[in-house]
Protein backbone atom coordinates (compact mmCIF):
# COMPACT_ATOMS: atom_id res chain seq x y z
CA UNK A 1 0.00 0.00 0.00
CA UNK A 2 2.83 2.48 0.76
CA UNK A 3 4.58 1.30 -2.02
CA UNK A 4 1.02 2.30 -4.46
CA UNK A 5 0.34 5.86 -2.47
CA UNK A 6 4.40 6.76 -3.26
CA UNK A 7 3.98 6.41 -7.03
CA UNK A 8 0.14 7.85 -7.33
CA UNK A 9 1.19 10.97 -5.11
CA UNK A 10 2.78 12.57 -8.18
CA UNK A 11 0.59 11.66 -10.45
CA UNK A 12 -2.55 12.93 -8.10
CA UNK A 13 0.24 16.19 -7.87
CA UNK A 14 0.50 16.61 -11.79
CA UNK A 15 -2.93 16.22 -12.56
CA UNK A 16 -3.75 18.99 -9.53
CA UNK A 17 -1.10 21.19 -11.65
CA UNK A 18 -2.52 20.68 -14.88
CA UNK A 19 -6.78 21.11 -13.76
CA UNK A 20 -5.14 24.24 -11.98
CA UNK A 21 -3.70 25.04 -15.24
CA UNK A 22 -6.84 24.75 -17.18
CA UNK A 23 -8.36 27.02 -15.29
CA UNK A 24 -5.71 29.92 -15.28
CA UNK A 25 -5.67 30.16 -19.32
CA UNK A 26 -9.63 29.94 -19.21
CA UNK A 27 -9.99 31.91 -16.49
CA UNK A 28 -7.61 34.43 -18.35
CA UNK A 29 -9.28 34.19 -21.74
CA UNK A 30 -12.19 35.29 -20.62
CA UNK A 31 -10.66 38.04 -19.00
CA UNK A 32 -8.96 39.18 -22.04
CA UNK A 33 -12.18 38.54 -24.38
CA UNK A 34 -14.10 40.81 -22.12
CA UNK A 35 -11.59 43.27 -22.41
CA UNK A 36 -11.38 43.14 -25.84
CA UNK A 37 -15.23 43.35 -25.81
CA UNK A 38 -15.70 46.43 -23.46
CA UNK A 39 -12.47 48.28 -24.66
CA UNK A 40 -14.62 50.06 -27.17
CA UNK A 41 -16.93 51.44 -24.72
CA UNK A 42 -14.38 52.52 -21.96
CA UNK A 43 -12.35 54.21 -24.75
CA UNK A 44 -15.54 55.99 -25.59
CA UNK A 45 -15.97 56.68 -22.46
CA UNK A 46 -12.82 58.36 -21.17
CA UNK A 47 -12.90 60.27 -24.79
CA UNK A 48 -16.47 61.70 -23.76
CA UNK A 49 -15.02 62.73 -20.20
CA UNK A 50 -11.58 64.56 -21.71
CA UNK A 51 -13.84 66.05 -24.44
CA UNK A 52 -15.99 67.19 -21.32
CA UNK A 53 -13.47 69.20 -19.67
CA UNK A 54 -11.80 70.21 -22.99
CA UNK A 55 -15.35 72.02 -23.84
CA UNK A 56 -15.73 73.52 -20.74
CA UNK A 57 -12.08 75.58 -20.82
CA UNK A 58 -12.07 76.14 -24.70
CA UNK A 59 -14.30 78.64 -26.02
CA UNK A 60 -16.98 76.27 -29.14
CA UNK A 61 -15.59 78.25 -32.68
CA UNK A 62 -11.80 78.73 -31.80
CA UNK A 63 -10.58 76.17 -33.23
CA UNK A 64 -12.01 74.25 -36.46
CA UNK A 65 -9.28 71.14 -36.16
CA UNK A 66 -9.72 67.74 -34.14
CA UNK A 67 -8.27 67.98 -31.30
CA UNK A 68 -8.24 64.42 -30.37
CA UNK A 69 -5.70 64.03 -33.68
CA UNK A 70 -3.51 67.10 -32.88
CA UNK A 71 -1.82 66.03 -29.38
CA UNK A 72 1.84 66.23 -28.19
CA UNK A 73 2.97 63.65 -25.46
CA UNK A 74 4.97 65.38 -22.86
CA UNK A 75 7.39 64.06 -19.66
CA UNK A 76 6.62 64.39 -16.61
CA UNK A 77 7.65 68.18 -16.62
CA UNK A 78 7.80 69.40 -13.06
CA UNK A 79 6.56 73.40 -14.13
CA UNK A 80 3.60 71.88 -14.63
CA UNK A 81 3.41 69.44 -11.31
CA UNK A 82 3.61 66.72 -12.93
CA UNK A 83 5.48 62.89 -11.85
CA UNK A 84 3.61 61.32 -14.51
CA UNK A 85 3.65 61.54 -18.96
CA UNK A 86 0.90 63.80 -19.96
CA UNK A 87 -0.82 65.62 -23.37
CA UNK A 88 -1.17 68.75 -24.60
CA UNK A 89 -4.02 69.36 -27.25
CA UNK A 90 -3.86 71.84 -29.93
CA UNK A 91 -6.21 73.95 -31.49
CA UNK A 92 -6.12 75.61 -34.32
CA UNK A 93 -7.85 77.62 -36.36
CA UNK A 94 -7.87 77.77 -40.38
CA UNK A 95 -4.56 75.64 -39.90
CA UNK A 96 -2.70 78.39 -37.40
CA UNK A 97 -2.10 77.53 -33.80
CA UNK A 98 -5.16 78.92 -31.50
CA UNK A 99 -4.87 77.66 -28.31
CA UNK A 100 -3.09 75.02 -26.59
CA UNK A 101 -5.16 72.56 -23.47
CA UNK A 102 -2.81 71.35 -20.97
CA UNK A 103 -2.96 68.92 -17.59
CA UNK A 104 -1.45 70.89 -14.36
CA UNK A 105 -1.16 69.49 -11.11
CA UNK A 106 -1.25 71.60 -7.50
CA UNK A 107 0.90 69.51 -5.17
CA UNK A 108 0.54 71.43 -2.57
CA UNK A 109 -3.60 71.21 -1.64
CA UNK A 110 -5.00 70.93 1.77
CA UNK A 111 -5.80 67.26 1.29
CA UNK A 112 -3.20 66.21 -1.47
CA UNK A 113 -2.72 66.86 -4.89
CA UNK A 114 -5.37 69.09 -7.17
CA UNK A 115 -5.27 67.68 -10.66
CA UNK A 116 -6.17 70.66 -13.53
CA UNK A 117 -6.76 71.36 -16.73
CA UNK A 118 -6.65 74.71 -18.20
CA UNK A 119 -6.96 76.26 -22.35
CA UNK A 120 -4.41 78.81 -23.21
CA UNK A 121 -4.34 80.81 -26.51
CA UNK A 122 -1.08 81.33 -28.71
CA UNK A 123 -1.47 85.10 -27.28
CA UNK A 124 -1.34 84.00 -23.73
CA UNK A 125 -5.23 84.35 -22.91
CA UNK A 126 -6.16 81.94 -19.93
CA UNK A 127 -9.56 80.56 -21.85
CA UNK A 128 -10.49 78.63 -18.67
CA UNK A 129 -9.14 76.48 -15.45
CA UNK A 130 -11.54 73.25 -14.44
CA UNK A 131 -10.46 71.01 -12.07
CA UNK A 132 -10.77 67.85 -12.32
CA UNK A 133 -9.78 65.96 -9.32
CA UNK A 134 -8.79 66.78 -5.90
CA UNK A 135 -9.53 65.61 -1.89
CA UNK A 136 -10.42 69.20 -0.55
CA UNK A 137 -12.46 69.26 2.28
CA UNK A 138 -16.44 69.10 1.20
CA UNK A 139 -18.40 72.07 1.94
CA UNK A 140 -14.86 74.23 2.84
CA UNK A 141 -12.01 73.90 0.42
CA UNK A 142 -14.07 72.09 -2.55
CA UNK A 143 -15.55 75.39 -4.24
CA UNK A 144 -12.70 74.87 -6.46
CA UNK A 145 -15.36 73.05 -8.25
CA UNK A 146 -17.91 75.17 -10.35
CA UNK A 147 -20.69 72.58 -9.17
CA UNK A 148 -19.80 72.48 -5.27
CA UNK A 149 -19.42 76.69 -5.73
CA UNK A 150 -22.30 78.32 -3.81
CA UNK A 151 -22.16 81.11 -6.28
CA UNK A 152 -23.39 79.95 -9.29
CA UNK A 153 -23.06 83.07 -11.17
CA UNK A 154 -19.28 83.79 -10.44
CA UNK A 155 -17.74 80.32 -9.02
CA UNK A 156 -14.12 81.22 -8.08
CA UNK A 157 -12.41 79.31 -10.59
CA UNK A 158 -14.12 81.37 -13.36
CA UNK A 159 -11.78 84.84 -12.11
CA UNK A 160 -8.70 83.12 -14.28
CA UNK A 161 -10.94 83.14 -17.26
CA UNK A 162 -10.03 85.86 -19.78
CA UNK A 163 -6.58 86.85 -18.04
CA UNK A 164 -3.63 87.33 -20.09
CA UNK A 165 -0.49 86.06 -18.74
CA UNK A 166 1.68 88.86 -20.04
CA UNK A 167 0.07 91.19 -18.59
CA UNK A 168 -0.43 90.18 -14.93
CA UNK A 169 2.75 90.41 -12.96
CA UNK A 170 4.50 87.47 -11.09
CA UNK A 171 3.51 89.15 -8.01
CA UNK A 172 -0.34 89.13 -8.64
CA UNK A 173 -0.71 85.44 -9.32
CA UNK A 174 -1.44 85.39 -5.30
CA UNK A 175 -4.64 85.32 -3.40
CA UNK A 176 -5.48 88.71 -1.95
CA UNK A 177 -5.06 87.54 1.56
CA UNK A 178 -1.57 87.44 0.17
CA UNK A 179 -1.68 90.67 -1.61
CA UNK A 180 -2.03 89.20 -4.81
CA UNK A 181 -5.67 89.61 -6.95
CA UNK A 182 -7.37 86.61 -6.84
CA UNK A 183 -10.29 86.20 -4.21
CA UNK A 184 -10.26 83.56 -1.69
CA UNK A 185 -13.03 82.31 0.98
CA UNK A 186 -12.27 82.43 4.19
CA UNK A 187 -11.13 79.54 6.79
CA UNK A 188 -9.98 78.13 3.44
CA UNK A 189 -7.21 79.86 2.12
CA UNK A 190 -4.74 76.80 1.20
CA UNK A 191 -6.97 75.32 -1.60
CA UNK A 192 -6.91 78.33 -3.88
CA UNK A 193 -3.10 79.02 -2.94
CA UNK A 194 -2.35 75.93 -4.32
CA UNK A 195 -4.33 76.36 -7.38
CA UNK A 196 -3.55 79.99 -8.03
CA UNK A 197 -0.16 78.85 -8.04
CA UNK A 198 -0.60 75.93 -10.29
CA UNK A 199 -2.20 77.76 -12.98
CA UNK A 200 0.69 80.88 -13.18
CA UNK A 201 3.40 77.57 -13.30
CA UNK A 202 1.42 76.47 -15.82
CA UNK A 203 0.41 79.58 -17.92
CA UNK A 204 4.16 80.69 -17.94
CA UNK A 205 5.05 77.03 -19.41
CA UNK A 206 2.78 77.22 -21.99
CA UNK A 207 3.37 80.84 -23.32
CA UNK A 208 7.43 80.04 -22.69
CA UNK A 209 7.08 77.11 -24.55
CA UNK A 210 4.46 77.75 -26.94
CA UNK A 211 6.49 77.49 -30.44
CA UNK A 212 7.93 74.44 -29.85
CA UNK A 213 4.72 72.67 -28.33
CA UNK A 214 2.66 74.04 -31.44
CA UNK A 215 5.79 72.98 -33.74
CA UNK A 216 6.80 69.48 -32.55
CA UNK A 217 5.36 66.71 -34.33
CA UNK A 218 2.24 65.17 -32.60
CA UNK A 219 0.85 61.40 -32.13
CA UNK A 220 -2.72 61.19 -32.75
Amino acid sequence: MSEAKVFTAPAMALRTALTLLIFVVLFTGLLAGAYQWTRPAIEASLLAEKMKFINEVLPAGSYDNELMADTLPLPPIPELGLKQPSTVYRARLAGKPAALVLEAVAPDGYAGEIRLVLGITADGDITGVRVVQHRETPGLGDYIEPGKDKNKERPWISQFAGLNYPQVADAEWKVKKDKGRFDYRTGATVTPRAVVGAVHKAARFAVTHRQELFAQEGKP
